[in-house]
């Protein structure tokens, strides 16, 4: 007969050693891991530095969401341009006019007899249907100095005046040279009400302002449309030195935003898929997505597939971010120190073992680039080490069993 170990106390001692060194060998090849920082690791984070900044660690109030939106409210059209009155049709340099002159037979001071009738829009500048002199001219473009240059009429003065007032200046010069002249001015190219439009459209255009008052959903179907879904474009108006954008849906969903444009104001369709990141404790651990009009925090913990009900610490909702001071409570703000770019590293803290926290979490908004974590709840990692030390035990017992 075989013995593996000696009989006795000596034997007892030497299986208790074998058994050590086999439990400490599992142990080496197993850990407890690490998921990410707990809540109270997080709540001491409090403090520390990221780039230049300390790290402000914020508990979610109703007062806080409402600092936020009303912070990081962006600026209306509505509010930022208000809704101008339809561009009057003034020429200027660089405008392309089509002049047509009518005269009364038998003298004419231009060209031979046509005849036009009631369909002809020359038909109300004449008493009757008959026969009258229509002689079209070539194009004229409004030259540097505001001028036009007429046969028979001399240099008249185009730039800062309608063509109304251009024919009745036409007219009056043409009055002693030709019988009974009518004139009729239509602008054909006009170089001076326009707006530019660029970024995600199907033509980047300069689109020519009537009268008739174009708005801003007028001007992006003249440019064809965008050519990326509606809740992931933003517009921005650049007007003078100021530029406001706000999504698309918003501009879609309320008509005031719909604004009319003015003369050489920069309409810009940007493509901008926005997105958070979910790490911890969550359904999913994943880059997010959302629209251009964002999302609240109450959302955001939906697309993910909620907490792990079997993991989460519900204490220990947090949102990593650097904010605009302008979001914070002035007196925060004031006292903190920035990062190169002007933001705040802030944490902000939601526990959601109170209810009024979920009404909360409906208003808080979740910005572009945010962190959205949850942490692990602390029994969690002590029923991870129970496991453990479970089965080293029973592969102890099963090793003592095989020894004896």
């Amino acid at each position: 007969m075989i013995y593996l170990q000696p009989r006795g106390a000596a034997g007892g001692r030497t299986r208790f050693a074998l058994v050590t060194v086999l439990l400490v060998s599992l142990a080496a090849c197993t850990s407890l891991g690490a998921r990410g920082p707990s809540a109270g690791t997080i709540k001491d984070s409090k403090g520390e530095s990221v780039g230049t900044a300390d790290i402000k660690v914020i508990d979610v109030t109703e007062g806080v969401a409402r600092r936020i939106l009303v912070g990081a409210r962006a600026s209306l059209f509505s509010e930022a341009f208000g809704d101008v009155p339809p561009v009057g049709t003034i020429v200027g340099p660089g405008d392309v006019l089509e002049v047509t002159v009518w005269e009364a037979p038998p003298a004419v001071l231009f060209g031979t007899n046509a005849t036009f009738g009631s369909s002809d829009s020359a038909a109300t500048l004449a008493a009757s249907g008959g026969v009258v002199q229509r002689t079209p001219m070539p194009e004229m473009m409004v030259d540097g100095d505001g001028l036009i240059h007429f046969p028979y009429a001399g240099a008249i003065r185009a730039a800062g005046r309608s063509p109304h007032e251009i024919e009745l200046e036409i007219q009056r010069q043409l009055a002693r040279k030709a019988h009974e002249p009518q004139v009729a001015v239509r602008l054909v190219t006009n170089a001076n009400a326009n707006v530019t439009v660029v970024g995600e459209v199907a033509n980047n255009a300069r689109v020519p302002l009537t009268p008739r008052g174009e708005r801003l959903l007028d001007i992006l179907a003249t440019a064809g449309g965008v050519r990326q879904p509606v809740g992931k474009i933003t517009i921005r108006i650049t007007r003078g030195d100021r530029v406001v954008g706000l999504p698309l849906e918003t501009v879609i969903r309320d008509p005031a935003q719909n604004i009319r444009l003015q003369a050489d104001d920069v309409v810009t369709a940007l493509y901008q898929p926005f997105s958070f990141t979910s790490l911890g404790a969550t359904g999913t651990n994943s880059e997010v997505e959302f629209e251009a009009n964002g999302i609240t925090l109450a959302q955001a913990l939906g697309r993910v597939g909620g907490l792990e009900k079997d993991r989460a610490d519900i204490r220990g909702v947090f949102i990593f971010r650097l904010e605009d001071p302008a979001a914070l409570d002035p007196a925060l703000a004031s006292t903190a120190r920035q990062t190169p770019d002007g933001r705040i590293p802030v944490i902000y803290r939601i526990n959601l073992r109170d209810p009024a926290s979920f009404f909360v979490a409906q208003s808080f908004p979740i910005r572009n680039k945010d962190i959205l974590y949850v942490s692990t709840a602390p029994l969690t990692d002590f029923q991870r080490f129970a496991s453990l030390v479970s089965s080293l035990a029973f592969t102890a017992l099963g090793l003592g069993n095989v020894i004896n």
